[in-house]
This record gives C-alpha cells, sequence and structure tokens, in this order.
C-alpha cells in the first residue's frame, strides 16, 4: 500500500465530494446534514450502541431519518454524519483491495443512506462491500 494516510481535512474532503456527486434530489437532501469527521468515535456513542471496540465504528448518523420525519419534530439541532478517521484507516490498511477514496466514498453513502431513510439490512441488499 502506497498511499500515505490522509488527513480528518482530507477525508473530510473526500465525503464532501462524494455528497456532491449524488443524484439531484439526494444531493439536495444530504445537503441539510452536517458532516463531522473526527478521530475516534466518543465514549457516549459507543456505550449506545453497544460497541466495545472504537474500531468497529467507521460512520455514524445522528438524526430522525427522512421517512420518519414529521412537522411536529422540533430538532434541537442539524443531523450529523461522523466519519470516524481512525477506524477508517483501520479498515483500509485491513483489507488492502481498495483505495481510500473507495473506502471513504462507502461509508459516506451508507451513512447518508440512513438519513434517507434505509436501514443496514436495506443497504446490505444492494451494497455487499465486505465480500
Amino acid at each position: 500500500m502506497s498511499e500515505s494516510a490522509p488527513s480528518l481535512s482530507e477525508i473530510e474532503g473526500i465525503a464532501i465530494r462524494t455528497v456532491d456527486a449524488l443524484p439531484d434530489g439526494f444531493r439536495a437532501a444530504a445537503r441539510d446534514v452536517a458532516l463531522r469527521v473526527t478521530d475516534w468515535p466518543d465514549t457516549e456513542m459507543l456505550r449506545s450502541l453497544g460497541i466495545g471496540d472504537p474500531l468497529e465504528l467507521t460512520g455514524l448518523y445522528e438524526g430522525i431519518p427522512m421517512t420518519r420525519k414529521s412537522v411536529f419534530d422540533q430538532p434541537i439541532g442539524p443531523d450529523i454524519v461522523w466519519l470516524f478517521r481512525q477506524p477508517i484507516l483501520a479498515e483500509w490498511r485491513q483489507r488492502d483491495d481498495v483505495t481510500i477514496e473507495r473506502l471513504v466514498a462507502h461509508v459516506t453513502v451508507h451513512e447518508f443512506a440512513h438519513h434517507f431513510g434505509w436501514s443496514d439490512n436495506d443497504i446490505a441488499v444492494i451494497d455487499r462491500w465486505w465480500e
């Protein structure tokens, strides 16, 4: 693997380009979601998801999916897609069969799919990434 590990801002740039490349209807809705890139998920996130190893969480969608939003929902902030750099880098190094751009794009699209109302099972039907 000859690529060097990208910085937080480089991963954010890949994710932004990925959102910009979404089809029109999805792109507009995705731009209403805040994108946050950090090295690690925080302890509370991991605990609330029942995850013990932070390397198991490469991304997270926090919010109410579009398919469940109501005019009665009063959000206290924007929906957020989180990308976690260190777990992404760990998967990238372990896989050794994918570029960092492709992996970051995959995680980004996966998390935004949750915003659009897709479950992990829905996503797995069309995206068999692990194979």
